[in-house]
């Protein structure tokens, strides 16, 4: 199938230094020529509102569990839930409505929040880790199902929901850093004001997402489009060619169907073994890729930024856990802006920002340990550029599906690949229990034990 710009309907940056404004202007105004406008804010604010407790949580990890606690055990409480999830709903979430599952999302996560904001700081940490756990799995089957949704909306729904995301992350971080830090907020106020967000998941869906391309892809379930490849003549009630006419022009490339079976008349457990035949074709090309940018990037974020401390006379910040949530929010920042790229720059190779991404961690842990990095504004550079790399490869690697995965596998492969970011967030939330101790003990016994002035507030 064929890779190049035009037909993705990405369009790359200007590659001359000549190009000028006016022809990238136009560039820019074909994107969202044959879009529709509420189908670009729904999916925005899908993308928005089901992450952004999940960064909140995170930026609060400091705050709900102070330095004694490492911060990866927030972390994997933040992703476990939502990593199980995203493992084993692919295969069954499609007998759900979407509108029955948007208003289990919303109850889900915010009784989360409520759970974490209300419980008084003298208390045991695990009913606020519960809290986290309920948030998390709303969060983990929210992400699998509006991917799969993207798939009746077509490409620019996906660009909408990736810049969606990358703002929850920019929101999330700059919101709590702001009620905390500057406003002087409590962390239980500043939590349980969140708790409301997701009520803003019913207003997307319900009232401005258009509904006629996903009722139109439903009826067409009646009959299923089966591809001539090397798969089963069965198929999952999932895989079904996209109903709408924007996602036709941004999405091209429909399978030729070489005959139609009646969805009713499949065998459950041969879809189910097709369906794994499909996630281990997905692993190397998508999976992979995503995974390791991941380890790493959430090993730095949770296990190495906690100790990435400076004198305070040379920073910024009167505090010393001042600095963990102006990291969140700097990496954060990257992740919007590189989601947000989608439409214009596009990333073929996935494995060179992953191996990219790895030296960033390599570079940053040995600084804990051997404190090399002269200025903090220098870790600020840093943890930038990790958050572009990491929102690049994620929205790169959806795209791509959306590009070369036949249409009738697109729906299931958008959810079933969305395991890998959350399988490498938790593999990284293991490593980062231990490193965290490791490289604050290793500083103390150097004389540098700012990582123990942190207090839980």
């Amino acid at each position: 199938m064929s890779r190049s710009p035009a037909s993705s309907g990405l369009l790359p940056m200007p590659g001359s230094p000549s190009s000028s404004w006016a022809v990238y202007r136009a560039r820019f105004a074909s994107v969202f020529r044959n879009t529709d406008t509420s189908v670009l804010v729904a999916f925005w604010l899908f993308g928005l509102i089901n992450n952004v407790l999940y960064v909140i949580i995170l930026s609060a990890a400091q705050d709900l569990v102070g330095s004694d606690v490492p911060k990866g055990v927030v972390l994997l409480a933040d992703v476990l839930p939502s990593f199980l999830t995203k493992l084993v709903a692919p295969y069954f979430i499609h007998k759900i409505p979407y509108w029955l599952r948007i208003i289990v999302f919303v109850l889900g996560s915010s009784l989360g929040m409520f759970m974490i904001a209300l419980t008084p700081p003298d208390q045991s940490v695990g009913v606020k880790m519960a809290g986290v756990v309920f948030a998390s799995l709303s969060s983990g089957a929210g992400e699998l199902s509006f991917l799969g949704l993207t798939h009746y909306y077509g490409h620019m729904s996906l660009a909408a929901w990736g810049s969606g995301t990358g703002a929850a992350g920019l929101v999330g971080a700059g919101l709590y850093v702001m009620f905390t830090n500057w406003f002087g907020f409590s962390v239980r106020n500043s939590l349980l004001a969140s708790a409301f967000l997701p009520v803003v998941m019913l207003i997307s869906f319900f009232l401005i997402l258009p509904r006629g391309p996903l009722r139109q892809g439903k009826d067409a379930k009646e009959y299923q489009v089966v591809p001539d490849r090397d798969i089963e003549q069965d198929s999952d009630e999932n895989d079904l060619p996209a109903a709408n006419a924007t996602s036709s022009l941004l999405a091209p490339g429909l399978v030729t169907a070489s005959s139609s079976v009646a969805m009713d008349k499949t065998d459950p457990l041969a879809k189910f073994r097709t369906n794994v035949r499909r996630a281990k074709s997905l692993f190397f090309p998508y999976m992979l890729p995503l995974l390791l940018v991941y380890v790493a990037e959430y090993t730095i974020n949770q296990g190495v930024s906690p100790t990435l401390l400076f004198p305070l006379e040379s920073t910024p910040f009167k505090e010393y856990r001042d600095f963990y949530p102006m990291y969140g929010f700097l990496y954060q920042l990257g992740v919007f802006i590189s989601r947000s790229s989608i439409a214009f720059v596009r990333i073929r190779h996935l494995y060179l920002p992953s191996f990219l991404q790895v030296g960033n961690l390599i570079i940053l842990t040995l600084h804990a340990l051997l404190a090399f990095i002269p200025s903090v504004h220098i870790v600020f550079i840093i943890i930038f550029w990790e958050g572009l790399l990491g929102g690049a490869v994620y929205v790169n690697t959806f795209a791509d599906i959306m590009e070369e995965v036949p249409t009738a596998e697109r729906e299931f492969s958008l959810g079933a690949t969305s395991v890998s970011d959350s399988a490498g967030i938790c593999i990284a939330g293991f490593i980062s229990m231990v490193i965290e101790v490791r490289l604050c003990n290793w500083q103390v016994q150097h004389g540098r034990d700012w990582c123990k002035k942190i207090q839980v507030s």
